[in-house]
């Protein structure tokens, strides 16, 4: 990768193209750029690129600042501090909604909770995909209090004027971020009776994720409907794999593998049946070898059965037990002799074998 000055020539000629044409491949040419520059050299060079635009007199260059700054933190994780400082800094005076969206990427890729005052203020903001961004990227800034400022404003953001806003800040508050309260609740089955189907089937799903009883009948009745294929609504039937929802699984028309993924989980027989194969998994991983460490694990956010495995050779592994056995046709035996092979593989690599 070239030097500062020159990437920012490069940059700065690419984002002018890709302004003028907004043809697909112009845009895909300069975001090419910007992953290439935030990959090399541990990311340095973009950084300090990328924080120089900032102080640009010309938005374009300021967005662009943006941008390079959130790949950087993005794929090097010692550069977030700084970006994040940098960022929130610029935060204090950037006024063009395009820079501000670009910049709360950003801060979503900096992952520093000092942002989380910066983008519970941007909430408010006139600009609806600026208020997006912020939904979306509370995921990965965020207080992790369950009754924080964060929560507070994506509580807020489900009933936004606009759909996709609403949209997203159904999704990040029903499915990214792992927390319950009776006001998360609520938020979320208010959303359950929003005028759009999607806002609608992220509502039912946050709260199947939280075991909610009132999610039981509403996931029934959402399959029911016209609304042709719902896959976070199946996703949401699953994770409460409870045998009343079965009836409505059986009658659903629609995407025939998540259906049955679906009944499996609500069917007591079927899940008794997976479960059992899983620990047979563990059981015969130890068998085969014994300096694996196998456990599986039920998460309460979750549809599936998890298996971690871990070895001191390789990078621990995680595989979702449903998947794995279906993979091995269903015999468990030939499931632990894949996670081996997985495993042998994986040491092959790490060590240039």
């Amino acid at each position: 990768m070239d030097n500062a000055v020159g990437l920012t020539g490069r940059l700065m000629a690419a984002a002018r193209v890709a302004q003028a044409s907004e043809a697909d491949h112009d845009v895909h040419a300069y975001w090419a750029l910007v992953r290439e520059a935030a990959e090399g050299e541990s990311g340095e060079t973009a950084l300090r690129c990328g924080v120089g635009l900032l102080a640009s007199a010309e938005a374009l260059g300021r967005e662009v600042g943006c941008d390079l700054v959130s790949s950087a933190a993005g794929v090097n994780e010692p550069l977030r501090g700084e970006a994040a400082t940098a960022l929130i800094a610029l935060a204090e005076v950037e006024t063009e909604a395009c820079v501000l969206r670009s910049l709360v990427v950003g801060l979503g890729s900096a992952q520093d909770r000092r942002a989380v005052p910066v983008l519970v203020r941007l909430s408010g903001h006139e600009d609806a995909d600026v208020r997006r961004q912020v939904a979306s990227e509370f995921s990965t800034a965020n207080s992790g209090l369950p009754d924080g400022p964060d929560v507070q404003a994506l509580i807020r953001l489900t009933q936004d004027q606009d759909p996709e806003v609403r949209n997203w800040a159904a999704f990040t508050l029903g499915f990214q971020l792992e927390l319950d309260t009776t006001a998360i609740r609520d938020a979320l089955w208010k959303c359950t009776t929003d005028e759009d189907s999607e806002v609608r089937e992220e509502g039912a799903r946050g709260l199947a994720r939280r075991h909610d009883p009132r999610a039981v009948p509403l996931i029934a009745h959402l399959l029911d409907s016209d609304d042709g294929s719902q896959i976070f609504t199946l996703d949401a039937a699953e994770i409460l794999g409870v045998p009343e929802l079965l009836p409505a699984l059986h009658a659903y028309e629609f995407d025939a593998p998540a259906t049955d993924r679906a009944i499996a989980a609500c069917d007591p027989v079927r899940r008794a049946r997976m479960e059992d194969d899983a620990w047979t998994v563990v059981v015969e991983l130890d068998r085969l070898r014994p300096d694996i460490g196998a456990a599986l694990s039920s998460p309460r956010y979750e549809s599936v059965h998890r298996m971690q495995v871990t070895h001191r050779a390789t990078v621990d592994a995680s595989y979702d037990a449903a998947s794995l056995l279906t993979r091995a046709s269903g015999d468990p035996v030939r499931a632990a002799e894949l996670v081996v092979a997985d495993l042998t593989a994986s040491a092959g690599e790490r060590t240039g074998g």
